[in-house]
């Protein structure tokens, strides 16, 4: 993966406290990564940056939309998603990221990439089920929906599945129950 220079932060240069970086995240941020899930993606994400003495802080916040396609009628639709995640960012003899909520940066550091942070927080953002909100509200029309109520099973079916049982083994369920 190719570091993208707009997220490297050169924190050597910033005076201690509370630093605001803004950045616009688009699909041309997830070609890096390789994500071809979003058929179109706008995310504003913000960062806090509190730099203190032996440490760092960092809150991210993304807020906006990502164009998805339905899970179950592969509609596309935009998607609005929001989502934080704080790190600590600390300094240590040799790089460590196993703490997903700390992250130790060798001793003589001079800047920290943030890129696949703000990847994974607009990632984490999307629920497992993407369903339409058309298809959630009866509103949205398409034929795999109308495909998908033809072919659900109806009551009757259930019931008649229920009834044609084979006789032997109701004689073996009695068994069970004679106990």
């Amino acid at each position: 993966m190719i570091q993208l220079k707009e997220y490297t932060i050169p924190f050597v240069g910033l005076k201690q406290g509370l630093h605001q970086f803004e950045y616009q995240i688009d699909n041309t941020f997830f070609e890096h990564f390789e994500y071809d899930e979003f058929n179109a993606a706008a995310v504003k994400t913000e960062l806090e940056f509190n730099k203190k003495t032996t440490m760092f802080e960092l809150q991210f916040k993304a807020t906006g939309t990502v164009n998805v396609n339905c899970d179950l009628t592969n509609e596309p639709f935009d998607l609005p998603i929001e989502n934080e995640l704080f790190l600590v960012v600390k300094f240590g003899n040799e790089y460590n990221d196993e703490n997903e909520e700390i992250l130790i940066l060798p001793h003589g550091e001079y800047e920290i990439n943030i890129q696949q942070y703000i990847y994974e927080l607009i990632v984490l953002a999307i629920p497992s089920k993407r369903v339409h909100p058309g298809v959630e509200d009866g509103t949205l029309k398409s034929d795999i929906l109308e495909k998908l109520d033809e072919l659900s099973p109806t009551e009757n079916t259930i019931v008649e599945d229920q009834e044609e049982t084979d006789p032997r083994w109701d004689k073996l369920k009695n068994l069970l129950n004679d106990k």
